[in-house]
């Protein structure tokens, strides 16, 4: 399952610089509004130490992470519902994303313009949140016109998709994001195929300089409230040493995250929260013809996350033959794991864990 997220936020808030650094595509950045004319989209490796730690122990020929594919669009302004700014052109863009990263701006620099004239997250944050709602209230309305128009001849679906669009459009004139409502199962399948921007999981990317990695700096711990308030997720980056990291080779990078005093990349973090916020984890294949990280969602079974390799393993599912990387590390081969005990057979109703290393037996 790939998954896929946005980059919003206003013009000058360090949208394209995080974008350089996340996928290394070269998107032009640059001192003035909207610099970004066009989407740019890129596919991250998503960093796992638990390759590392596989390929130690096991001879594989490729080893493949999982990815995140990033969509960066124009940068937001005030009013961009109405027109302003070239944004909302390219909204459309990350309509079907799973995830919004909505990137703030938490440093001061004179030499770094901001279309508001001065730095103040919240005010920021709500700025974009507005423009959203407006655009989302714009298509949640003309969602509601078709299918009151459909729900006429008492076609159940249609009157149950009205009255979901119904309150779609009174949460949004309301200013209210829709991923704060309370929805049932069914309603959210209807709240899913509407797209709206409001309804996806936010990670708040907190951009600060680099004497502002500390995460107790005001700025942040303003964002990190509001996250916290409504749900969110939130992590805090330093864009520019991002860039700059994104440029060394491993050794010269190892260098410079100790002269920082970080252990990784600010990335791996950002990654790593989307993927909470998602409720997605990682499972493991590994073998003499590669070493694999593959996603799932948190509580799927076995035969589901074989699903995710390819629908006839799920269809045809027997069993999976599974055991932990730490245990792995310390008898030293799948052989000794086997006897010792150590891999385990797993039936349909196993529940996959984060790190499994999993190999599954199918019928085609």
């Amino acid at each position: 399952m790939a998954l896929q997220a946005g980059i919003v936020g206003l013009p000058n808030v360090g949208k394209s610089t995080l974008f350089n650094a996340l996928t290394a595509a070269g998107a032009e950045s640059a001192n003035y509004p909207f610099c970004t004319i066009e989407p740019n989209t890129g596919v991250v490796p998503v960093h796992d130490e638990r390759l590392v730690q596989l390929e130690s122990v096991i001879a594989t020929e490729k080893v493949i992470p999982t990815s995140v594919e990033i969509v960066d669009i124009a940068g937001l302004v005030r009013g961009a519902s109405k027109g302003e700014g070239l944004g909302n052109q390219f909204l459309g863009n990350i309509r079907s994303v799973d995830a919004v990263l909505h990137v703030v701006r938490c440093f001061a620099d004179d030499d770094v313009v901001h279309v508001e004239g001065s730095v103040d997250p919240l005010r920021d944050i709500e700025t974009i949140e507005l423009e959203l709602i407006l655009a989302d209230l714009e298509s949640a309305q003309r969602r509601l016109d078709r299918f009151s128009k459909s729900s006429k001849s008492g076609d159940k679906e249609a009157v149950f998709h009205r009255d979901v669009a119904g309150r779609l459009v009174e949460m949004l004139s309301d200013g209210r994001p829709i991923r704060l409502g309370e929805w049932s199962e069914e309603e959210w399948r209807s709240v899913r195929d509407a797209q709206l921007i409001t309804s996806k999981p936010v990670l708040y990317v907190c951009n600060v300089d680099e004497a502002g990695l500390a995460e107790d700096a005001a700025m942040v711990t303003a964002v990190r409230s509001r996250a916290e308030e409504e749900g969110s997720g939130w992590v805090v980056i330093c864009g520019q040493v991002e860039a700059e990291i994104a440029e060394l080779d491993a050794t010269d990078k190892a260098d410079f995250l100790a002269d920082l005093g970080l252990a990784e990349p600010g990335l791996h973090r950002l990654a790593r929260a989307t993927y909470r916020l998602l409720g997605l984890q990682t499972y493991f294949t590994a073998g003499p013809k590669e070493i694999r990280a593959w996603t799932f969602r948190q509580g799927w079974c076995a035969p589901q996350c074989a699903g995710v390799i390819h629908s006839d393993f799920e269809r045809g599912f027997i069993r999976a033959e599974v055991y932990s990387i730490p245990d792995l590390l310390e008898h030293g081969s799948e052989a000794a794991l086997k006897s010792v005990g150590r891999l385990r057979v797993e039936g349909k109703a196993y529940v996959v864990q984060d790190g499994d290393v999993m190999h599954f037996r199918f019928n085609v």
